[in-house]
């Protein structure tokens, strides 16, 4: 599959890229930065939230047949001002959603975030089912772009599919980390089986590996395709035991909701 991956300088599209094309797509990348020396990746250097420089990539690609999937990762990471944020997420998904509209394109995977859930007390069990409950303005951008996701989806007849991501790391690092962490290979793992699932239609998954300790229920994304490998437990050994951990523990979005991240919106 040809798959056009933004945000492919950052922490997981430096991940996906590879691991995609390990997988036998074809990959091409996208962000605000340019290709990393020494890369022999077809390469966009472009803002997302760039609507005409957006289409201007996605016409260019048809001249060479197009591309049969987006996945987007591209947008800033940590806690800003309530239109930042917007602008970060929701902004530069409309920007994508109606490129493809207009070229094609119908499967987009989106990395959205556990802080979309993140005020959500935790339970035995996270269902997909709970409602957006944001922990941060990060998280309500993430809310507002799953709920753009849907609109088109519905409009258009486009498949999309959020990934809720947890903890993406090397390895976990806190005792919450136990429970919603990422591996790289099962990031890869994820991206592939919502990039292939066949009409998934609108779907949000939790973006976890097979964490002994994981509390997220792993069931929509199995619905997909995804099997992840990987398990924190592996690493328990190497993780202390903080002060913080119990406060992390009590929510889905951990230090998150803490009052260190309370700030005016604008």
């Amino acid at each position: 599959m040809r798959v056009l991956v933004t945000g492919a300088a950052g922490s997981i599209g430096t991940v996906l890229l590879p691991g995609l094309t390990a997988l036998g797509h074809e990959v091409i990348g996208l962000d605000r930065s340019t290709a990393p020396d020494g890369s022999d990746t077809a390469w966009y250097a472009v803002d997302c939230t760039d609507p005409d420089a957006v289409e201007a990539v996605f016409a260019d690609l048809a001249r060479s047949g197009g591309v049969e999937a987006v996945v987007h990762f591209a947008g800033r990471a940590d806690e800003a001002s309530l239109t930042d944020e917007l602008d970060s997420h929701v902004v530069s998904t409309a920007a994508l959603l109606d490129a493809m509209v207009r070229h094609g394109v119908d499967r987009f995977v989106y990395a959205s975030s556990n802080h979309a859930v993140g005020r959500t007390p935790r339970s035995d069990l996270l269902t997909t089912d709970v409602r957006p409950r944001p922990d941060t303005f990060y998280g309500v951008a993430k809310v507002a772009a799953e709920a753009l996701l849907s609109l088109y989806v519905d409009r258009h007849g486009i498949d999309a599919v959020a990934l809720r991501i947890g903890s993406f790391l090397p390895q976990p690092e806190t005792r919450r980390g136990l429970s919603t962490w990422l591996s790289h290979d099962d990031a890869v793992r994820l991206v592939d089986a919502a990039i292939s699932a066949p009409a998934p239609g609108f779907s949000v998954v939790y973006g976890i590996s097979a964490n002994t300790r994981g509390w997220w229920d792993l069931e929509p994304g199995h619905a997909l395709g995804y099997r992840p490998e990987d398990d924190a437990e592996a690493h328990a050994a190497d993780v202390p035991d903080r002060a913080e951990d119990e406060v992390e523990a009590a929510h889905v979005g951990g230090p998150f909701v803490t009052e260190r991240f309370y700030r005016p919106a604008l």
